[in-house]
């Protein structure tokens, strides 16, 4: 399955920002977001499993990012609030087409299968 994400772009400081990302098909599995910050490595943002019932959020987000998804639409949204300069990085949907729940699994960067391109978000202070 292909991935297309949409949104970010420069925000200041506590401002709001929504990310969509469509896939070409189906994912029944986990979708989550991840974000690279320039000279870091790639980390988990929030996943979120096909049913809707798991979900996961790293603490440096929890409160103020909320994950949600369109299965009908296959599409996966991020909705950030109270931004901070440290938000500011490249974002990536992914989907892991394998069915079920897994919150170790839901952290793993390995375990997704299909990734988009990635869009910039930039907080400035």
């Amino acid at each position: 399955v292909q991935l297309q994400a949409s949104g970010g772009g420069l925000v200041q400081a506590g401002g709001s920002v929504s990310l969509s990302c469509a896939a070409s098909g189906s994912t029944f599995g986990t979708m989550g977001w991840f974000r690279q910050a320039p000279g870091k490595e790639r980390e988990v943002v929030a996943a979120k499993s096909w049913t809707g019932n798991s979900v996961y959020y790293a603490d440096s987000v929890k409160g103020r990012f909320t994950i949600s998804r369109d299965n009908a639409q296959n599409t996966v949204y991020l909705q950030m609030n109270s931004l901070k300069p440290e938000d500011t990085a490249v974002y990536y949907c992914a989907a892991d087409q394998t069915t079920g729940w897994n919150l170790a699994r839901a952290k793993k960067q390995q375990a997704y299968n299909s990734w988009g391109q990635g869009t910039l978000v930039t907080v400035s202070s």
